[in-house]
């Protein structure tokens, strides 16, 4: 049985001790009837002192006077004060004072289980209200005031135990108005639903809330289904509320370290998008909040496209975040940055030539032709195309001029990058001189890379030790690549490969194959391949076949497995992957043949080019290593053949050029011109091609002449230089 504590209409001189009285009674815990009349006007609250809110430790001048006039309104209504209305009227002034251990401990007294079914009976009647009344027509439990009254006593009870850090508890106090309106409302509240009171204010707040909640209070799970429900149930929430929910959950899934189940959307069609993870979900969320920036139904906010450019980024699909920039309206991003932007986009999708048209346009002189960012950009994507390096090295040269020896740092990244370009561009010298005087620029803007980050930049001592190994300074290039590797502490593969090819090009096989083991046993299983591979090398250099065919067979079934789990995901964002896998796997199908051609096992040889056409009917290398099979045979003119339908897919193939004049030699013409020309042309490509080397030899000597003889011990001296220096596999 619980008693009404009955309220005069006038105004009462005594409000501090009627309010004292009523506190304690509702302290006490007692539900009896009030001997005291207490004043149902605003004026019993005002003048009270000043409080604090517990969420965020905002401080709040006096209590909300609007707030007591709703509740008086809820009076006036039924004319009477029920036990829980009066503990969320007095919870309320209590928790707007400051006092939060007392407002908890009156809204505590509220017997929740028992004002729910009128609450939402008072809801649900609120709906159906027939505008006249009828003889049949029943009021309802409570007016909408009492019921907004009650269910902000419920977030203020939610509120206060946020304050005092007990998260789980609010959580499931804030969660009891969500359920209460969501049993009442199943398709979503009506229009103007609470528009008369702050009913909609509580649950906006209450909506906005409870994630927030769930997420203090480490329930990750609970969290994403919070902002799932606040997202898909219709809360008449405003359009800047639901955007700070959907930019709040995405930023959560992107995050929190703990993975979603699929949503289940009950309305979803059948070609509509569900995703499949937490990266996914949040891409489409900040997909939807820049549409509605470009529709203008919410302000520009920065961070929503940092969020979605990190987004896409890992999830591999940079292409389609060029889209969502391109589609932004004009005077969201200054052009200057948006060519930037959309040069990295490009960049990172692998379309470096439109990356590099972008830069050029920023770079220009009616653009921004000091960029330093775009300088160094450009120099970078010219650095690893042989035709574009001569310009890279101009885009080094201007970073350098711009930077005017004002940062240390950057001025070592430009050398680096001129170092890098300058290495390429010596590749298409043709004169030795001029080759050999680029590569010594390239060598000492390096040096100047390395002196000017003080040995603190990994990436300019692998490249400095890269450039020594080419060089066959191999000593030099032993003492940065290890230093390079204890700078990264090993986590780049890059550097382990690069370790164990220079010890390889020392002949140091064992020392080679623990750097290889010792990388495997730091990386994970899907980065093995790579190592896997050179460990192959390694065995077959060390005539250990059968080592090199288990190594081989791992990988393949390495591949196997892979191939099974890119099915189970999805195409687009894993192309490059599926592209690099590919690439490696008929690699590795070409060196498998090779073994078998050594240990003259032809059949299994042939078996291994079949799985290789099976993967790429079009591969220089695999109609090279058929020649090869040939010519092991003793079937030259076949062997000539095979090679030339290699030349013919890539007129560029040094092993192919090589091969060819042997296998011409070896048909009986010893000194014939085409020889020569093949070879030339293969030392023009690769200098350092010990076997071009060898084979120029022969055919000078072929020719018997003085000068020619001279010519020869020359290209022998170089070809066993080379072979005695050459690493299992090329050190770039």
């Amino acid at each position: 049985m619980k008693s009404d504590v009955k309220i005069k209409s006038g105004r009462s001189t005594g409000k501090g001790k009627n309010i004292r009285k009523i506190m304690k009674c509702l302290c006490s815990g007692e539900k009896k009837a009030g001997d005291n009349m207490i004043p149902a006007s605003p004026s019993a609250f005002e003048n009270s002192g000043s409080g604090r809110s517990s969420r965020t430790g905002e401080i709040i001048n006096k209590p909300e006077i609007g707030n007591i006039e709703e509740a008086e309104s809820s009076l006036r209504e039924s004319g009477c004060l029920n036990y829980e209305e009066a503990r969320a009227l007095l919870g309320r002034y209590e928790y707007q004072k400051g006092n939060i251990e007392a407002a908890l401990h009156v809204f505590e007294g509220i017997d929740i289980t028992a004002i729910t079914s009128k609450i939402m009976i008072s809801i649900a009647r609120r709906g159906d209200r027939p505008r006249k009344r009828s003889q049949n027509f029943t009021a309802p439990p409570m007016s909408m005031h009492a019921v907004s009254l009650l269910l902000e006593a419920i977030l203020l009870k939610a509120k206060s135990l946020e304050g005092l850090g007990r998260f789980g508890e609010a959580a499931q106090s804030c969660k009891v108005i969500l359920d209460i309106l969501e049993s009442s409302f199943p398709q979503g509240l009506p229009e103007n639903f609470g528009a008369d009171c702050k009913l909609q204010e509580t649950v906006t707040k209450a909506v906005e809330l409870l994630p927030e909640l769930w997420k203090l209070a480490d329930a990750s799970q609970e969290a994403i289904l919070s902002y799932r429900r606040a997202l898909l149930h219709q809360w008449n929430l405003d359009v800047g509320t639901t955007a700070r929910i959907q930019k709040e959950f995405a930023i959560f899934l992107l995050h929190s370290g703990s993975e979603a189940c699929p949503p289940n959307l009950r309305s979803q069609m059948d070609s509509s998008f569900v995703p499949k993870n937490n990266i996914e979900e949040a891409i489409l969320l900040l997909m939807i909040l820049l549409r509605k920036v470009v529709l203008k139904r919410i302000d520009w906010d920065p961070s929503i496209l940092d969020h979605l450019s990190f987004a896409l980024i890992i999830s591999g699909d940079t292409r389609a975040l060029a889209g969502q920039i391109e589609e932004l309206p004009p005077g969201i991003l200054h052009r200057q940055e948006l060519y930037y932007a959309l040069a990295l986009c490009y960049y990172g999708a692998g379309e470096n030539l439109t990356a590099l048209n972008l830069l050029r346009k920023l770079l220009g002189s009616h653009e921004d032709p000091k960029s330093l960012p775009a300088l160094l950009m450009a120099s970078k994507i010219c650095g690893e195309n042989c035709d574009l390096a001569e310009e890279g090295t101009s885009f080094a040269h201007r970073a350098l001029q711009n930077l005017d020896h004002e940062c240390d740092q950057l001025e070592g990244v430009a050398n680096c990058l001129l170092g890098v370009s300058l290495s390429v561009y010596s590749k298409s010298a043709t004169a030795d001189s001029e080759k050999f005087t680029r590569q010594s620029e390239a060598i000492e803007a390096l040096e100047a890379a390395r002196k000017k980050t003080r040995m603190t930049d990994p990436n300019v001592l692998y490249h400095l030790s890269l450039e020594y190994a080419n060089e066959r300074k191999l000593d030099s290039a032993l003492h940065y690549a290890k230093k390079c590797l204890k700078l990264e502490g090993g986590s780049n593969i890059r550097t382990w490969l690069l370790l164990a090819r220079i010890l390889s090009a020392q002949k140091r096989y064992t020392d080679s194959k623990s750097i290889i083991n010792a990388a495997l046993d730091q990386t994970g299983k899907w980065d093995q391949a790579e190592l896997l591979q050179t460990k192959a090398k390694i065995l077959i250099a060390q005539d250990e076949f059968k080592g090199a065919i288990e190594t081989y067979s791992q990988l393949l079934a390495f591949f196997q497995v892979q191939s099974k789990s890119f099915n189970l995901g999805d195409k687009k964002l894993l192309k490059s992957s599926r592209n690099y896998a590919g690439r490696l796997q008929l690699e590795v199908w070409h060196d498998l043949a090779l073994v078998y051609i050594r240990l003259s096992q032809w059949h299994d040889a042939e078996a291994c080019l079949s799985k290789s056409k099976a993967i790429s009917s079009y591969s220089a290398s695999r109609c090279h290593i058929t020649g090869m099979l040939y010519e092991a045979k003793g079937l030259y003119k076949e062997a000539l053949k095979g090679f030339m339908a290699a030349l013919e897919i890539d007129p560029i193939h040094v092993p192919s050029l090589v091969s060819s004049a042997v296998v011409i030699r070896h048909l009986g013409h010893q000194s014939h011109p085409v020889i020569r020309s093949f070879l030339m042309d293969a030392l023009r490509l690769d200098q350092t091609n010990h076997s071009a080397w060898y084979n120029l030899g022969l055919f000078y000597k072929s020719e018997g002449t003085k000068s020619s003889l001279g010519e020869a011990v020359e290209c022998f001296e170089a070809a066993t230089f080379l072979e005695e220096s050459a690493p299992v596999e090329p050190f770039r």
